[in-house]
């Protein structure tokens, strides 16, 4: 007869924290040592050699190579890329702003449903260059676009939004910058901000798991929108569909260059606070082992192929921009720097060097300060 053995009570939370069980006067210690990690996750992750990255992949074309990874990454989506419906937009609530107008626009991203965002348009004749602008995490979920847009058509919203930019962007709406040097500007909420939640912290992992539990993922619904976000963009008769570009901080930094991965209509791609190595942030204590904000990114099985840096390189020759807080906390000075060295052996593979950039800014945390975004902009005016 088969045994069973049952880990019950300390023991099972040595399992979980790589720790011995602990006793009373050990058991913070023991939660602290290991986190949310399994004891065994040395071995789990000395199993990830990232078979498909360029340069470890047998394909040594490099088109073939991007499609082969575009293809492996839009596998683990889980969203079906196939069923693309008309965006059919309607604009609305149009004001003047300093230089630009404003209006809001609801479009279908997907055929599950609409999806409402700000559009800013310089004053001009154009057609304009202009940016897919995509906002934070933040564990706040009250704003969405409204992290990176003046709200003027909600006053309720709006000292929320001054709060978030004066704690991350130095009191700036990064969008009403651009809008205001020529760029037309699209900021849409991602699923479970602004007017699509807002869900609270701890609603994440229930609907991540519900979301797996139908048979998609919450993070592959959040990239496909932003994919067809910088189509639509692209579309607008407005725009110089030739120069739009990708932008945004923390999870919006990882969405720019998801996007830019994604779709062959971003033509630049600038990120502020999101890129590393995976090996390097699944490491005791980093944050994203608390789960929750984590499932906006995480496509299950997709390790197993690529590493964070490797998807990012499927856009590769087209410029790129990533840029770290040295003291940012939520990324380890390892992590960051592994990221950067992948991705530019992919640039110097391709003789591209120079259209990637890679900084890490002294004395700075998890912000996008004002002197950073200066140094976007600038980078923005030359490449797109």
């Amino acid at each position: 007869m088969r045994r069973r053995t049952v880990v019950t009570g300390a023991a099972a939370a040595a399992f979980l924290t790589g720790a011995t069980p602990a006793t009373p006067a050990t058991a913070g210690a023991a939660e602290w040592a290991g986190g949310n990690l399994p004891d065994f996750h040395r071995a789990l992750k000395d199993e990830l050699d990232f078979p498909l990255a360029w340069g470890t992949s047998p394909l040594r074309d490099f088109g073939a190579w991007r499609r082969a990874a575009r293809a492996e990454v839009e596998a683990h989506l889980l969203v079906d890329r196939q069923h693309r419906v008309p965006y059919a937009p309607e604009f609305g609530g149009r004001a003047d702003g300093d230089g630009y107008t404003r209006e809001l626009v609801t479009v279908s991203l997907t055929r599950y449903e609409r999806v409402r965002g700000a559009l800013l348009t310089p004053h001009g004749s154009g057609p304009f260059p202009a940016v897919l602008l995509l906002h934070d995490h933040g564990a706040k979920f009250d704003i969405g676009k409204e992290k990176l847009v003046r709200p003027w058509y909600d006053d309720t919203r709006l000292a929320s939004a001054r709060a978030w930019a004066d704690r991350c962007f130095d009191g700036r709406f990064v969008g009403d910058e651009l809008a205001r040097r020529g760029y037309v500007v699209l900021c849409l909420d991602a699923p479970g901000w602004g007017d699509r939640g807002p869900v609270t912290y701890e609603q994440q992992q229930a609907l991540a798991a519900n979301f797996f539990n139908l048979g998609s993922s919450l993070a592959g619904l959040m990239a496909r929108e932003d994919a067809r976000a910088a189509g639509f963009l692209a579309g607008l008769d407005r725009v110089d569909g030739r120069r739009v570009a990708a932008a945004g901080f923390s999870m919006g930094g990882y969405r720019a260059w998801q996007t830019a991965a994604l779709s062959d209509q971003v033509a630049a791609a600038a990120s502020a606070c999101w890129m590393t190595g995976l090996k390097e942030m699944m490491v005791p204590g980093n944050n994203t082992l608390r789960g929750q904000s984590a499932y906006y990114m995480l496509h299950p099985g997709l390790a197993r192929h690529l590493d964070i840096p490797d998807v990012a390189s499927i856009a590769a020759p087209r410029p790129m921009y990533f840029l770290h807080g040295e003291r940012d906390t939520l990324f380890t000075p390892e992590g960051v720097a592994a990221a950067y060295g992948r991705l530019r052996a992919v640039w110097r593979s391709r003789h591209a060097e120079d259209r990637l950039r890679t900084e890490v800014w002294p004395g700075l945390g998890h912000v996008f300060t004002a002197p950073m975004q200066e140094e976007v902009f600038r980078w923005l005016d030359r490449v797109v």
